[in-house]
């Protein structure tokens, strides 16, 4: 929880010095989601790989890696690469983590054990964003920008960019959490070898795929987390822009808003740990056609404490809401496959998501859409989509997790 505490609050930072760094070269505001686009899809396009790669090696020596890589891409934006390509390699470091993190967690915890432990997950990794979205904020305020020995240190460097210090900084806590791994134990857990054949991977990985999908409560929590997340991610550039255009704070300030969301989803984790049992994860359906309805109220909020309020009610919906539905898809994952493969699986679905709805937000971006219509266009789609969820599930009857 420590290794990944560091890495999610150093990607999270970053983040925001990678959108720092594109408003200084003086993009075009449509370049911004992309950076959340090239993250993600890394993501997709080594979806079958990164899962056998968390079963065939010892997990905590496969996070470990993936810090690494994590840490070339921040070499990589200190050496003047594009902010879009260095952010894909950032990707590639977290395609690679995801599996063997939630694959680990999966192992040492039993069935009845994975909603509280996906609660303290998420707790670790929320906090990592809150305190990540605080840090990246304080990284590209001008109050942390004028420091002498920052200046002193960019002109020493010679460098183009004001973030120089910034970069070095998030390039240190990659290394931290690196070397974190070197102190934690596997499971032990030893699967069959898989034959590493590109076909062979690939066909595997189909069969994987269809297996999570046709199982009844496998495929209701895959749908949910598939739409949770893209939708999450689609509201964490909302919200910044919202933040700027309506309540008029800077970039520094609509970040720290963002935080008001991840304190918000740390409650709601802690009180699906507390209330929820694995067996009863489906009782939370309902909250995906809250948090679509809560989305709307957005329109009407002009100060910047109302929306601290609405903020963090939406994320402790959705803390609520997005645990125990992981839970219950990494359950089902690990009796139906292995701990990787499933959560790679789940993954890419996640992410493709992802892809998809950057893309769009992108484009409406380009188009120049409203913030306004972007809102409404959310809200409806996770309305629209948890209302077949929902009727899907109580249509079909699925048997006990």
């Amino acid at each position: 929880m420590g290794a990944q505490f560091i890495s999610a609050l150093a990607d999270n930072a970053l983040l925001l010095v990678a959108m720092a760094l594109l408003i200084e070269q003086g993009q075009a505001a449509f370049w911004v989601p992309l950076l959340k686009l090239m993250f993600t899809l890394s993501y997709v396009v080594l979806g079958p790989w990164v899962g056998v790669c968390a079963d065939t090696w010892p997990k905590q020596k496969v996070m470990m890696v993936a810090n690494g890589v994590k840490a070339v891409a921040c070499l990589a934006m200190l050496w003047g690469v594009n902010p879009l390509l260095a952010f894909a390699i950032v990707g590639v470091g977290a395609a690679v983590y995801a599996p063997a993190k939630y694959g680990l967690v999966t192992e040492l915890a039993q069935p009845e054990q994975l909603v509280t432990a996906n609660a303290w997950i998420e707790i670790s990794t929320v906090s990592a964003v809150l305190l990540g979205v605080v840090l990246g904020g304080a990284l590209v305020s001008p109050a942390w920008l004028q420091l002498t020995w920052v200046q002193a240190w960019a002109q020493f460097q010679g460098a183009q960019s004001v973030y120089t210090a910034s970069l070095g900084m998030l390039l240190f806590l990659y290394g931290v959490a690196a070397a974190l791994n070197l102190f934690i134990q596997g499971s032990g857990k030893v699967y069959a070898p898989v034959p590493w054949k590109f076909m062979s991977i690939c066909l595997g990985f189909w069969q994987d795929f269809k297996s999570l999908w046709t199982d009844p409560l496998g495929s209701i929590s895959l749908s949910v987390t598939t739409l949770f997340w893209g939708v999450g991610a689609t509201l964490q550039l909302l919200v910044l822009s919202w933040a700027q255009e309506k309540l008029l704070l800077n970039l520094s300030q609509a970040a720290y808003l963002q935080a008001a969301t991840a304190v918000g989803v740390i409650v709601g984790a802690a009180l699906a740990a507390r209330w929820v049992a694995l067996h009863q994860a489906t009782r939370v359906l309902g909250l995906g056609l809250a948090m679509g309805a809560l989305l709307p109220i957005m329109l009407w909020v002009t100060q910047w404490q109302t929306a601290v309020l609405l903020t963090a009610l939406l994320g402790m919906v959705g803390g609520f809401f997005v645990v125990p539905m992981n839970a219950l898809l990494q359950h089902r994952g690990v009796v139906l496959l292995s701990a990787g493969r499933s959560i790679a699986i789940q993954n890419v679905n996640e992410n493709t998501s992802i892809l998809a709805m950057m893309a769009a937000y992108s484009g409406l971006l380009y188009f120049h859409a409203k913030v306004e219509e972007l809102i409404l266009a959310l809200a409806f789609l996770m309305i629209a989509v948890m209302a077949r969820v929902v009727w899907r599930y109580q249509s079909m009857k699925p048997p006990s997790a």
